[in-house]
Order: C-alpha cells, then structure tokens, then sequence
C-alpha cells in the first residue's frame, strides 16, 4: 500500500471554520465526514479533515509543499486571505504562513529538489 496521509486541524466551531477552509482552498470540502468533519483531497493519497473540537482548537502546524508557491499564494490571497509571514531558508526553501480563525497555522512552502 502506498503511503496516505490524513492530517486533522481541529476548530472550536466547524460550521463557522468550513467557510474559511473553502476560501482557503479555493472549493468546497471533498466530503462531510460527518456532521462535525469536512475533509479535503489535496493530493492523490494526501487529505487535510477539519474536525470540531474545542479543546484542541488552535494548535495545529500543517505545511502544504508545492511546486509553484508564488502561484499558490497569488490564488489564495485571491480569495482574500493574506499570509501571517513569509520565510525563506539558507537551501532556497520557502514557506508562507497563514493562520486560521482558531490560530492554526497552514503553511505553503516550497524546496529545491536535489
């Protein structure tokens, strides 16, 4: 089997998270899990769920790699959500940062491939 991911960022509220995860990523949730768990397909065995638990809200650390990080960004701040801060490693390596409502931080980043 090959590897799958199935990242969770847990919320206070999922019914007024799910809004800002659909402009985030641009569409609506893949599936409802449940009444409480919206789940989005980002790569072929690679899914990010929001689930509502509001113990948990907020501490989630969640980077996205892509390969065109300019464009990912330009789409998102598009949709009207702008970046918390950008960084920029000594390898080339980049990474944009966004927090959600909650705090969660979902990043985009970028590397070279060696």
């Amino acid at each position: 089997m090959a590897p799958m991911l199935f990242a969770g960022i847990a919320v206070r509220d999922h019914a007024a998270a799910v809004p800002w995860y659909e402009k985030f990523f641009g569409r609506p949730a893949s599936f409802e899990a449940t009444e409480t768990e919206s789940v989005w397909g980002l790569a072929e065995h690679g899914w990010v769920y929001v689930v509502e638990r509001p113990a948990d809200a907020g501490h989630a650390l969640l980077t996205i790699m892509v390969d065109d990080l300019d464009a990912t960004v330009a789409d998102v701040d598009g949709r009207g959500i702008k970046p918390e801060r950008r960084e920029s490693y000594d390898n080339g390596a980049r990474k944009v940062l966004y927090q959600d409502p909650d705090g969660n931080e979902i990043s985009y980043a970028w590397a070279p491939r060696d």
